[in-house]
């Protein structure tokens, strides 16, 4: 089963299903934003930026195109073989992909998993001013746990970061590592920013350890009240 999932031909349909499914679903959602001054201002700058969300959230982080607007971006893909099928997806939904993805860093600090050539490539793109979308606990988890290639990527480019906190109500849980959302048709949405934020140029291994563990807080903490929003508790 496996094998066939990951036949070309197959995962080109399975694609482009699904990029049409959530065109349609996103489209017929009620949708919230908040706290988004920040980001609003960011989009109108020429300087480039990250925009972080959680790897079970991304069929809801295409919403954040509305936001974005104009901004050049790509998002940050692993170089698996299911990372192919994501890329299909997304970039049917305007999110072109650049493969690899945020890992452990290397002996220069810098390295990412699926190879240096793509933390090059984000580094140009966001000098160039566009936005790279990560999820940092993506491809395998563990979920909600950030590692320090998204501090490290912002401490490198110097760029700003904005979080992006997402939830749908209803919507479907998947029985994944990452307990993947996938929005249903008339529901509700909404997306709770958090940023922008930036990684000073000097941080020790500490340091970065230190920022990796408030960045985390801060993105889940987005995520909850934009569900608590959702729940129509008062936040």
């Amino acid at each position: 089963m496996k094998a066939l999932f990951r036949h070309p031909a197959v995962q080109a349909s399975l694609a482009w299903l699904l990029s049409a499914y959530i065109n349609f679903a996103l489209a017929t959602m009620r949708w919230r934003f908040e706290d988004r001054a920040g980001v609003d201002s960011m989009v109108d700058s020429s300087e480039g930026a990250i925009g972080a969300f959680w790897h079970g959230r991304i069929t809801l982080a295409v919403v954040c195109r509305r936001v974005l607007r104009h901004k050049p971006r790509r998002v940050l893909i692993s170089m698996s073989a299911d990372g192919e099928f994501i890329a299909q997806a997304v970039e049917r939904l305007g999110f072109p992909s650049i493969r690899g993805s945020a890992g452990k860093k290397g002996q220069d600090g810098t390295a990412m998993k699926g190879g240096a050539a793509a933390f090059r490539q984000c580094l140009k793109f966001i000098k160039d001013g566009g936005l790279i979308a990560i999820t940092p606990d993506g491809p395998r988890g563990p979920n909600q746990v950030m590692p320090q290639g998204t501090v490290i990527m912002a401490q490198t480019s110097g760029a700003p970061i904005v979080l992006f906190g997402l939830a749908a109500s209803p919507a479907i849980q998947m029985k994944s590592w990452d307990a993947a959302r996938i929005p249903l048709p008339f529901s509700r949405g909404c997306v709770v920013f958090d940023g922008p934020l930036r990684a000073p140029r000097h941080l020790d291994e500490a340091g970065r350890d230190a920022l990796c563990a408030e960045w985390q807080a801060r993105l889940i903490a987005a995520q909850q009240r934009a569900e608590a929003i959702l729940a129509g508790a008062k936040v």
